[in-house]
């Protein structure tokens, strides 16, 4: 083998092992009042506490969706590099409140965005103005299109 390319493969695969959570979470197309999305899926505790973070750029027609336990939601946007707005809705997807322009952070600490409710079960983040460039209002239906069965599936409570 050239000694060139015995350097190759173990990048490779460090590439890999790097990206693999990134590509890991499973996508699906979101509808909400006017507007649809692409987005990936962060229902596992380690994909909602990684989000976004340390994402530089996001396309104006894609997000993150997020499945919680029945519950308060609370989001802070640490190493956060994109301005979002976060919608949240009840577990019969509909939109509670919208979080407009929620500001990126990469201090040591930084501010938290609760729910003004108890009874969150999807956070939606898009691009800042987003939901009111595409008319988005509270109110508003989540239709979710998936592969995966666990998406609408209960989920217990967790410790």
């Amino acid at each position: 083998m050239p000694h060139y390319r015995r350097g190759v493969r173990p990048l490779f695969w460090l590439t890999a092992l790097i990206a693999g959570p990134v590509f890991a979470l499973d996508p699906a197309q979101v509808t909400v009042g006017p507007a649809t999305f692409q987005v990936e899926i962060a229902q596992t505790p380690q994909d909602r506490q990684r989000g976004l973070m340390f994402r530089r750029e996001l396309p104006r027609e894609m997000g993150m969706l997020f499945i919680q336990p029945l519950g308060p939601a609370v989001f802070w946007m640490k190493n956060t590099y994109i301005p979002l707005d976060l919608l949240y809705f009840n577990a019969d997807q509909r939109l509670l409140q919208i979080l407009a322009d929620v500001p990126p952070c990469v201090a040591p600490t930084c501010p938290i965005y609760p729910s003004q409710t108890a009874t969150v079960r999807y956070i939606l983040e898009i691009n800042a103005g987003e939901a009111a460039r595409r008319g988005i209002q509270v109110g508003d239906r989540l239709q979710v299109t998936t592969e995966s069965s666990l998406l609408l599936s209960p989920q217990p409570a967790e410790e």
